[in-house]
Formats: structure tokens, C-alpha cells, sequence
């Protein structure tokens, strides 16, 4: 794997998140934001965040698939949430929970969560970017 996770000394160790990856790889794949659209670009989990989360997840691990990555190769995430407030945080747990059971997958990555006014499209809860590393 051209990815490992690490929580170094000296920092905080969450348990929902790690503080840094190190990536030996050969091909770096950055993704643009994935949201909460099927693959005909029809809505998923209108005002829903676990729903719209699950989906943008799953969204990564597709485009992923298509470059011969899965979701075990992201080095690093990057969420924008909506009015982000820490109540939302249960839901975008639930969210990422439900999408990592369906791929089978860890989803404890090196991740920076924004809050942000508004994204692309009004209906738009969640948007997540990812960087990954494949060999």
C-alpha cells in the first residue's frame, strides 16, 4: 500500500482522524469535490447531511476505482460542510460510517473539515475532496 497513516508523538492522537500520511507511490490522483449526485447527476439525500455525506464518500471511492485506486489509497481528505456546527458532527459520523460499510473499507484518513456558507448548488450539504496516492 503506498499510503500509511500515522499518529505521530508529540501530537494529539483523535481517533477519528490521523494526523499525517506518508505516501511512497508513484502516481498522485487529486480529486475534485465530490458531492451527493448519483452517477446521472440526479440528487442523493436532499437535505439529509448523513445521506449526502454516505454518497460523497462513495463518490470518491468511484472516481477512484476508475484510476485503479480505492479508497485505502487516499492520503488526504478534504470536507466542506454547510453551516457547519458541532452538532452536525453525529450525522456526518453516520455518514462516513455508512459509507465506509459499504466499501469495506477504513475511512479514518488525515482530513480538514471547513465550515462553509454555501457550496455549487443550494441543495449542496457537503462537499469532500480527496488526494491519494496509488503505486
Amino acid at each position: 500500500m503506498a499510503v500509511t497513516l500515522m499518529n505521530p508523538d508529540g501530537l494529539p492522537k483523535p481517533e477519528v482522524y490521523r494526523q499525517l500520511s506518508v505516501a511512497t507511490g508513484s502516481k498522485l490522483v487529486f480529486l475534485a469535490g465530490q458531492v451527493a449526485r448519483d452517477a446521472d447527476g440526479g440528487k442523493v439525500g436532499e437535505g439529509d447531511l448523513a445521506a449526502q455525506t454516505e454518497q460523497a464518500y462513495l463518490n470518491v471511492a468511484t472516481a477512484l476505482a476508475a484510476v485503479g485506486g480505492s479508497f485505502d489509497d487516499v492520503a488526504k481528505l478534504t470536507v466542506y460542510v454547510v453551516d457547519w456546527s458541532p452538532d452536525k458532527l453525529p450525522l456526518l459520523g453516520e455518514g462516513v460510517a455508512r459509507a465506509a460499510a459499504r466499501l469495506g473499507v477504513d475511512p479514518v484518513k488525515p482530513i480538514t473539515l471547513l465550515g462553509v456558507a454555501a457550496l455549487g448548488e443550494p441543495d449542496l450539504l457537503i462537499e469532500v475532496e480527496a488526494t491519494a496516492v496509488l503505486d
